[in-house]
């Protein structure tokens, strides 16, 4: 049984692929694949394992052995999914493999922007301490967790942990309505929540209902020094409305883990802003990268594959 690793480099070089490789007869890896070299690279394969390399359906009905993809990583969107169950294709992905990196990363990003942290290494860089009439530099108003209120928008394993972690900071917490379904949650709407928000935190997927979640609108609600955190999806913020406010101190702070297209070859206003006095944050989608999330996502991958052939046999 023969099993294609589509793009390793996505791992990184020290994670262990023994858990997967004692499963199959063969296993071969690439670190890179380019949309034209797939259909090559997985011909003869009974199993295809991707991060972000897309199978789509003229690719699934050009492979007769396919009978599984595992995606390395939740998300599933660059399967087409109609096309795998029309052929009878399994796909099985992995969650919740990166609860406590993400989670830590978050709080990285919040004590960073409560603290100033970008403006204040600027000031540190440019030599205003140094000029200083007073010990201690106070150009910039930073933010007291304790007895402030965050907001999370998404309350699966990854926004309950950073609910804990910033309950252990002494802070309120609320979890806002699931965007789209409002009208059967029991919990506030996010609208009803940002005008008393001190930290916006983001852990939901991507959705029609979720696109543009935090824009123009809801960014005037809010106070002016409330900090707005994006560890989920790029395009949940809406990036240029957040850069105006943050430019028009109506923002107190804002970090995102994700941009809506990644790698951000053609730039992003996100990115030409950090050389301005803002305080901005921008993480190249790193904020899972732990060495024990990215093995977590190994590991996963073989109990979906064991959980497979096990089927397969009975």
């Amino acid at each position: 049984m023969k099993a294609v690793l589509l793009d390793a480099a996505s791992l990184g070089d020290d994670v262990d692929l023994a858990p997967v490789r004692k499963l199959v007869d063969d296993l071969v890896t690439h670190q890179l694949t380019a949309k034209d070299e797939t259909l090559g690279r997985l011909e003869g394969a009974t199993i295809a394992l991707t991060n972000k390399v897309v199978i789509d359906a003229e690719l699934i009905d050009a492979l007769p052995d396919l009978k599984l993809i595992c995606v390395l990583a939740t998300g599933t969107n660059n399967i087409d999914m109609a096309a795998a169950e029309r052929r009878g294709v399994l796909v099985r992905n992995v969650a919740a493999y990166g609860t406590a990196s993400v989670a830590q990363h978050t709080l990285m990003l919040m004590l960073a922007l409560a603290a100033r942290l970008p403006l204040y290494q600027t000031d540190v860089r440019d030599g205003a301490w140094q000029r200083s009439d007073i010990f201690c530099l106070l150009d910039h108003r930073t933010l007291q967790l304790a007895g402030k209120h965050l907001v999370i928008v998404g309350s699966g394993v990854l926004g309950t942990a950073v609910a804990k972690l910033g309950e252990a900071f002494g802070m309120r917490v609320t979890f806002a309505a699931r965007p789209g379904n409002e009208a059967d949650d029991s919990r506030p709407p996010l609208a009803a929540l940002l005008g008393e928000a001190d930290v916006l935190s983001l852990h939901c997927p991507l959705t029609e209902a979720t696109r543009g979640l935090v824009g123009r609108e809801a960014l005037a609600t809010m106070k002016t020094d409330a900090l707005v955190i994006n560890c989920a999806r790029g395009g949940i913020i809406d990036e240029g409305a957040a850069l105006a406010a943050l430019r028009d101190g109506r923002l107190g702070g804002l970090a995102v883990d994700s941009l809506p297209v990644e790698p951000p070859r053609e730039g992003h206003p996100l990115l030409d802003a950090l050389s301005e006095p803002l305080n901005l944050i921008v993480t190249p989608h790193n904020a899972w990268i732990t060495p024990e999330a990215r093995q977590r996502v190994v590991d996963l991958t073989a109990d979906n594959l064991r959980t497979w052939l096990n089927e397969e046999r009975a």
